[in-house]
């Protein structure tokens, strides 16, 4: 595509996903869906030119004002992403000028905002948690993430489709936490590959993996994913259950257990249970009460965690939409927690970053149910053959208790897991 076009269509789908009405990635979906012409190369451009866009929306918000032409092409023009002689050749002289005046503008010279690139309302919790370490994590979440795979343990063995994406050309590193994790740098092809295609592998967070392991599901078992969504922790707990037993996968969502149909066929996995509930109190939930060896309540949440994903959300998430949250949070993990037979397990996660969504959820459900006896995640992860369990769980006053991810510390999403057993 020549070279002014492609800027044109990047600050079109810019102009559409700075409106905030939709999630980012069901907009670029949208977008290339009615553009059909774009190849691969275009795609890629256009995808990555407004998630940096969104990364560093202020200081671009602080640079673009002294540029010419719409805002949106100024703001394309500063997240563009490829080669600086491309995009130059695209521009005007005025622009060019520009351009490079910004790109000269020195980091110590910013202020603040417009290097952390935050709304001030998620600053300040950040900055209290993580003292010094707030600058690190900036860094980290302004990064696109790392493309990480969990292979099938019920039907593949993680050394075994290393080598066999070796030989596709795709190199893949063991991830250090995971003992079912691939790490791969940039984003190939996978849906064509026949790993992926017969179910060896699926895309998932090495922290999301973490999830379903600490959760520890055993053959035979009664085990619930509270908030399936669309099923990746459903499907690595299936697997740790090696296919026995019973799973059963709640969310209100139909769509989203929609999304997990295809997944759950190349899987191999037959003991899994999708079920739509109307809420937390549905029927189907009550008639499951103390019957259930082991509860994953992946709640909904902020999502501020998968920030280097999806950069938009920390334009589209408030201290409203978070308190909000909260309110939800408590109410889903109170109900969760009546599946739970004596002697059995709850787990309570989020990918959110903030203590409000996480220890302050964990701890008023500890203090609200006596018959729930929090777990020191550390010794649980330690047990699992988890390397390092105790940094996984380094940060705040309770010390091993909780798992915390960062991005920074641990390269994957930001993650929170609390652990009961049921006396």
């Amino acid at each position: 595509m020549h070279p002014k076009a492609l800027l044109e269509a990047c600050a079109d789908l810019v102009g559409l996903v700075l409106k905030f009405d939709h999630p980012a990635d069901q907009v670029v979906s949208r977008f290339f869906r009615d553009h059909r012409e774009l190849g691969p190369r275009e795609r890629a451009t256009l995808a990555e030119t407004v998630y940096t866009v969104l990364r560093k929306k202020l200081l671009f918000d602080h640079l673009s004002p002294s540029g010419s032409g719409s805002k949106e092409r100024r703001m394309a023009i500063l997240g563009f992403h490829g080669p600086r002689d491309f995009l130059k050749s695209a521009l005007n002289d005025t622009e060019r000028r520009w351009l490079d005046n910004c790109d000269g503008v020195k980091e110590d010279d910013l202020l603040e905002r417009h290097r952390h690139n935050l709304p001030e309302w998620l600053v300040a919790p950040l900055k209290a948690q993580l003292g010094a370490e707030f600058w690190p994590l900036v860094r980290s979440l302004q990064q696109p993430a790392p493309l990480d795979l969990r292979v099938n343990a019920l039907t593949d063995k993680r050394p075994d489709v290393q080598k066999e994406l070796a030989q596709a050309a795709i190199p893949a590193a063991a991830t250090p936490f995971s003992p079912w994790g691939l790490r791969i740098e940039g984003k190939p092809a996978l849906t064509k590959l026949d790993a992926f295609v017969r179910g060896a592998v699926e895309v998932q967070d090495e922290g999301s993996q973490l999830l379903a392991l600490l959760l520890d599901a055993k053959r035979g078992e009664m085990v619930v994913d509270f908030c399936a969504g669309a099923g990746g922790k459903t499907l690595a707990i299936g697997a740790t259950m090696r296919n026995t037993g019973r799973l059963y996968a709640f969310d209100t969502s139909g769509h989203r257990l929609d999304a997990l149909k295809p997944r759950l066929a190349r899987s191999k996995l037959s003991n899994v249970h999708p079920a739509a509930i109307a809420h937390e109190r549905d029927d189907r939930v009550k008639r499951l009460a103390g019957k259930i060896d082991r509860v994953l309540v992946d709640a909904p949440c902020s999502g501020l965690g998968t920030l280097r994903r999806n950069p938009d959300l920390k334009w589209r998430q408030s201290p409203q939409s978070v308190q909000e949250l909260t309110a939800k949070q408590t109410a889903i993990l109170q109900s969760a927690s009546r599946l739970v037979k004596a002697g059995g397990r709850l787990v309570y996660a989020t990918c959110s970053l903030l203590p409000e969504e996480n220890e302050a959820i964990a701890e008023a459900f500890g203090a609200a149910n006596p018959d729930f006896e929090v777990q020191e995640v550390a010794p649980l992860l330690t047990g699992l053959k988890v390397a390092a369990a105790e940094g996984l769980c380094a940060g705040g006053d309770a010390g091993t208790r909780y798992l915390r991810l960062w991005p920074d510390r641990h390269a994957t999403d930001g993650f929170f897991a609390a652990v009961w057993n049921r006396k």
